[in-house]
């Protein structure tokens, strides 16, 4: 029996503009249109591109214990969140994994703004719901609104022709602003490496947004395989890949997620779901870790490849990997044993029976152009 996918608002237009569909995250959606991944994932980093990204969970938590009720689930400092801004968190369970991670805003002093996975958003709900009730109101918008992201260097080109207000943004915040008369929600933020917005829009709006934008000489439809492979160069973890509810933060290498305020010598240390684990793993150390990976030939190394050492030891697994049109080589994250993590570290990764040399490598493997003004 074949599974019922749902569509997003832009569905219609997507078939439109000519996309491949596919299967994600329980929706039909476009894994690249005409141009192609190649050049699409290149348009991107040279103009302009948007991304339907309707299938992720938006929340709102309000009331004046919202802040401090989402602190009690994260190791990060939602308390002392200015209005105003966004910050990356992650959602852990006793054991330190990580159930999903997030971006939280802060509207105002008693007003959140959640986004969360697409795989994960009923159980990050039901999650909230259960430890959060009474504490605040949980309001899901998986229905009210859609979620636009608009990423490259022109970007703010574009965006500032709708609302120049947009344009004196800087990386991670957060602001109300009319976009071509329709309110709307704007992070200056993405999933690329490059600079970029992430606009909420509601969703009887959320068509003629995309149109205008789209309507832009810079701006170009962009699918999920080019998505991937920007988030892959920018060493950027996809949920249920490269990070899960097994493995730590400390184990992603997301450790730089766990905000100083919460931290063991923090001033609002523990009381986030694992911290003793994660603290531990923090002083001592971990067995295995995230790192990049560099093949030394042409051969891409996928998800899933074991990775071996001179002896033929199994010492890790790929969690992602392909090709990066940017850096026009093959690029790759692993599990590794972390006594093997360091940089320049030779190691091979097996591929359909065939040893691939590839180096530990330092991420992300294209340099990140955030806007920090």
């Amino acid at each position: 029996m074949s599974e019922v996918l749902l569509k997003t608002l832009l569905h219609a237009l997507h078939l439109e503009l000519g996309a491949r569909m596919v299967p994600f995250a329980g929706y039909e959606m476009p894994v690249q249109y005409p141009l192609g991944v190649l050049k699409e994932h290149l348009h991107t980093r040279d103009n302009a591109g948007l991304f339907d990204v309707s299938h992720m969970g938006q929340i709102r938590l309000r009331g004046a214990k919202a802040a401090a009720a989402l602190e009690t689930l994260v190791p990060v400092d939602i308390i002392d969140l200015p209005v105003g801004t966004q910050r990356y968190a992650l959602f852990t369970n006793e054991q330190g994994g990580i159930l999903d991670d997030l971006m939280v805003a802060k509207i105002a002093e008693d007003d959140l703004f959640v986004v969360v996975n697409a795989a994960c958003k009923e159980q990050d709900l039901a999650h909230l719901r259960e430890h959060l009730a009474g504490a605040c109101e949980i309001e899901p918008l998986f229905e009210e609104r859609a979620l636009l992201a608009l990423q490259g260097p022109r970007a703010v080109d574009v965006l500032a022709r709708l609302q120049p207000a947009a344009a004196s943004m800087t990386f991670m915040q957060f602001a109300a602003m009319e976009l071509d008369g329709i309110a709307c929600f704007v992070s200056r933020s993405g999933y690329t490496g490059e600079d970029g917005y992430e606009i909420s829009v509601p969703a009887g709006d959320a068509e003629r947004l995309a149109r205008r934008l789209l309507a832009e000489p810079e701006v170009a439809p962009i699918g999920l395989g080019a998505r991937d492979s920007l988030r892959l160069e920018a060493g950027l973890c996809l949920y249920g890949h490269d990070m899960n509810a097994e493995l730590t933060p400390v184990e992603a290498s997301l450790g730089w997620a766990i905000s100083k305020a919460r931290r063991a010598d923090g001033a609002r240390a523990g009381g986030f779901p694992g911290a003793e684990r994660i603290y531990a793993q923090q002083r001592e150390g971990v067995p295995r870790k995230r790192v990049g990976l560099l093949p030394q030939d042409r051969m891409p190394v996928r998800e899933g490849a074991e990775v071996v050492d001179a002896s033929g030891t199994i010492v890790g697994q790929v969690c992602s990997g392909g090709f990066g049109p940017t850096v026009n080589a093959p690029v790759a994250m692993a599990w590794i044993d972390a006594h093997l993590s360091g940089l320049d570290t030779e190691l091979w990764a097996l591929v359909r029976g065939k040893k691939v040399p590839v180096k530990v490598a330092r991420m992300p493997f294209v340099p990140q152009r955030y806007y920090r003004g």
